[in-house]
């Protein structure tokens, strides 16, 4: 790419001044000001570049951070105390976020922002605020944790009807995918003009993938991203999700970031690769001098065994997620852990010293990219902090052993909401509120018959 290009293409600048004449050199007319709420949805306002500078701070109503994946909102109740007026909170720009919007007609720019109380305290239930919460508590120890994440998706055909099952598109070849597929480059090239355009739209935010490959499931995808600090990477996770529906509707396909859109196919997993740094040295304090593992990674796996249950709602928000966990499937049904072992839900990749890690494979890709990687982070911080040890690594099949995982959201909120430790890393006020949110959301889903139930009830029973 010529200095041209790279410039074109740069993402993120330092400071007010830096974006005033970055939005100048590329002529940019509105910027869209985002904020990720609890379920990874883009919320915000576009504004004209110049109001954007002359307004007041951004302000939204408190909200938007208590409203379930339809639109409702749950209850008030003794645990959740809603703010019965719903006022405003702050957004304070990010400049190291700052992009095109290269699918727009006209030059936008995007721009995500922090959430504060209007006495300029943090909002501990906006979830950037919720990792910052986390990786804190590192740095208490002098750490950088750094992350990987593997981000899975389907394509499919447009489905205007909720009440009939989703199908995989039509690719170039006019006929859609049957079997499976795995790292099949045929497969990828049906879609070569759709996978060029989440390249170019990639490119265009500064965004880089490190390699899209075909994976299990009919028309199913994985993208993989280059590690790097966690906020970071949940920035470009939550991107990633925006530019690739926008690439898909441009050839009248639907991407779904759904845990298991389609009963006969594979679910999707967002799975995360974490190791910790010591910030002062450079190292991985996974690895000792000898290259040997280290009390701490035993411990941080440790700490996943230990406290993922808890944190499962974090990992798979919804009803739909906990389809995936399907024993003898290539998603996890434990927290068993060993050396690159797919059948557990914690891998230890095959690497060098300075590269050891833990690859989490329980979070789903509908997981809210900041939460998730929060969630992971702070069970196996928790892990070294009590100094936990792992049980034994398993190195033979394990998917047809149920172990650890609850099986439902109900079940994974109650185990969230009773864990002190929980509590103590996310904060009393986004756990009643999460738990709140998801109680309502369940409630939702129940109102609904499902097909099943008018298979074999409506004539049976």
């Amino acid at each position: 790419m010529d200095s041209q290009g790279a410039q074109e293409y740069s993402r993120g600048v330092a400071n007010e001044d830096e974006a005033r004449t970055w939005l100048r050199s590329r002529g940019i007319e509105d910027i869209e000001c985002i904020v990720p709420d609890l379920a990874g949805v883009a919320r915000g306002k576009m504004m004209p570049t110049e109001k954007f500078f002359s307004g007041p701070v951004m302000t939204m109503p408190a909200s938007i951070f208590a409203q379930t994946i339809s639109g409702d909102y749950p209850p008030d109740d003794d645990r959740f105390q809603h703010n019965p007026t719903d006022g405003d909170l702050s957004f304070k720009p990010d400049y190291s976020t700052l992009s095109v919007v290269p699918w727009e007609t006209d030059p936008t720019a995007q721009l995500i922002h922090d959430t504060f109380t209007r006495s300029g305290e943090e909002m501990e239930t906006a979830p950037r605020n919720v990792l910052k919460r986390v990786l804190r508590r590192y740095e208490k120890h002098g750490w950088q944790p750094i992350v990987a994440p593997e981000i899975e998706f389907y394509l499919v055909k447009p489905n205007k009807d909720p009440d009939y099952p989703l199908e995989p598109p039509i690719g170039r070849s006019g006929r859609p995918e049957v079997g499976r597929q795995s790292y099949s480059i045929s497969a990828l090239n049906e879609f070569d003009d759709l996978i060029d355009d989440i390249y170019d739209l990639s490119a265009a935010q500064g965004l880089e993938i490190d390699t899209l490959i075909h994976e299990e499931g009919a028309a199913q995808m994985e993208i993989n991203l280059r590690h790097g600090e966690p906020l970071e990477l949940a920035d470009q996770v939550f991107l990633f999700k925006r530019t690739i529906r926008e690439a898909a509707l441009r050839h009248n396909i639907y991407a779904t970031f759904m845990a298991k859109p389609m009963s006969n196919q594979p679910g999707s997993a967002m799975h995360i690769h974490q190791s910790v740094l010591d910030k002062e040295t450079g190292r991985n304090i996974f690895s000792d001098a000898h290259g040997e593992p280290t009390p701490e990674f035993m411990s941080f796996i440790a700490g996943h065994q230990e406290f993922l249950s808890k944190a499962t709602c974090i990992l798979a928000p919804y009803v739909n997620s906990y389809r995936r966990f399907t024993r003898n499937t290539t998603s996890p049904v434990n927290l068993f852990w060993g050396p690159d072992n797919r059948t557990v839900g914690l891998r230890v990749p095959d690497s060098g010293p300075a590269a050891r890690r833990l690859e989490n494979r329980v979070p789903s890709s509908d997981a809210n990219p900041y939460l998730a990687i929060a969630a992971s982070l702070a069970c196996g911080l928790l892990g070294i902090e009590q100094k936990l040890q792992p049980d034994n690594p398993r190195s033979s099949y394990s998917s047809d052993i149920q172990h650890a995982l609850p099986r439902g959201i109900l079940e994974a909120v109650a185990l969230f909401e009773n864990c002190d430790e929980m509590k103590d890393v996310f904060g009393e006020r986004f756990v009643a509120t999460y738990r709140a949110i998801k109680q309502e959301e369940y409630e939702t889903f129940m109102s609904v018959i499902s097909p099943w139930e008018r298979e074999y009830l409506l004539l049976n029973v």
